[in-house]
């Protein structure tokens, strides 16, 4: 099987080629424009997925030393993600798919997270737990096999890296903020300033409180002395990417409590948070986990980690029509 992986769902334009499940390219161009506005503008993606896809198709095709007529499939996002940029990728797919009389395999962007820990070794066991946790996401999965999931908690708000890139933005930081706070953390004290923890009933998440605390808080400081940030950069990213990961692990050890699950896995962009990464190890460590922690090109958005998830579906005959249209805000 020789698949070709298209993501488009948000500023990153990826194609990726697999052949019998074995990644042979993985090509993102990033998009750098969003930078000056100080987040994703939506018009200025899609506009850029259509600038990019043809070029990143062709790169990927490329390294992998295949042509598009050796094809048998293509793989792309459906959703979630913003419309117009879903709408490039979804037509660049569909369009090439006809073209070349192949089928097509849409793609739920979140699972695709979860399976891009097959694209390396070692890779976890079924059943496992994975903490999904990205700028839109944040989710407890329950893993049974490669396309049998199920959320058994998630946040009831906002996402973890919602609270880091507008922390982020807070500290006059630029966008994307949250891989700032985690390189200015590093040196920080984490236990120089509290933030409350917020707990919420059974697994799920909430986080729009924690970014209301963080918001008083710097007012309060500033307020009393208007160098506050400045001087206390590395202790304020620490405390605050500390508090973030504690409520992270917090539901993450009661799932695993609750399930018996000790094969546990990590995803999605904040997963390349270098805090998160040695807590949950540490925390691995302790209780007799198994944890598994993506490379750092499979954490961020990636055509790879779509060309997994397209090819087990394709392995079960799981094709759409032609007449597929994306899917914004797509269903588990």
């Amino acid at each position: 099987m020789v698949l070709l992986a298209i993501e488009s769902s948000c500023d990153e334009s990826s194609a990726a080629v697999l052949i019998d499940g074995q990644i042979r390219s993985n090509v993102v161009a990033t998009q750098l424009i969003h930078q000056q506005y100080g987040g994703v503008v939506p018009e200025l993606a899609s506009r850029a997925h259509q600038q990019h896809i043809v070029s990143v198709v062709a790169e990927a095709l490329t390294r992998a030393e295949v042509t598009k007529n050796d094809l048998n499939v293509i793989a792309f996002t459906r959703g979630p993600g913003l419309l117009g940029a879903l709408l490039v990728g979804t037509s660049f797919a569909k369009s090439l798919a006809l073209g070349l009389n192949i089928p097509l395999v849409d793609v739920h962007h979140m699972q695709a997270h979860v399976l891009a820990h097959f694209l390396q070794d070692p890779h976890p066991s079924f059943p496992f737990l994975c903490l999904t946790v990205s700028g839109g996401h944040t989710q407890i999965v329950l893993v049974r096999d490669y396309l049998d999931m199920e959320v058994i908690g998630e946040t009831q708000d906002d996402a973890v890296g919602e609270a880091f890139d507008k922390t982020a933005k807070l500290l006059n930081l630029p966008y994307p903020g949250g891989p700032l706070i985690d390189k200015y953390a590093q040196t920080g004290n984490p236990d120089r300033f509290a933030l409350p923890d917020v707990d919420t009933p059974g697994l799920n998440y909430s986080f729009s409180g924690i970014k209301t605390a963080i918001l008083y808080f710097l007012r309060k400081e500033t307020a009393q002395n208007p160098n506050f940030i400045e001087e206390n950069l590395p202790d304020i990213c620490a405390s605050v990417q500390a508090t973030l990961i504690r409520i992270l692990l917090t539901k993450l050890k009661r799932a695993a409590r609750e399930t018996g699950i000790k094969e546990i896995a990590i995803a999605g962009g904040v997963s390349a948070n270098s805090g998160l990464r040695r807590e949950l190890q540490q925390t691995g460590e302790k209780l007799g986990w198994n944890v598994y922690i993506p490379n750092f090109e499979y954490c961020t958005d990636n055509a790879a980690m779509i060309g997994m998830a397209g090819h087990y579906k394709a392995l079960r005959g799981e094709f759409c029509p032609q007449t597929v249209s994306p899917l914004p805000r797509m269903e588990w």
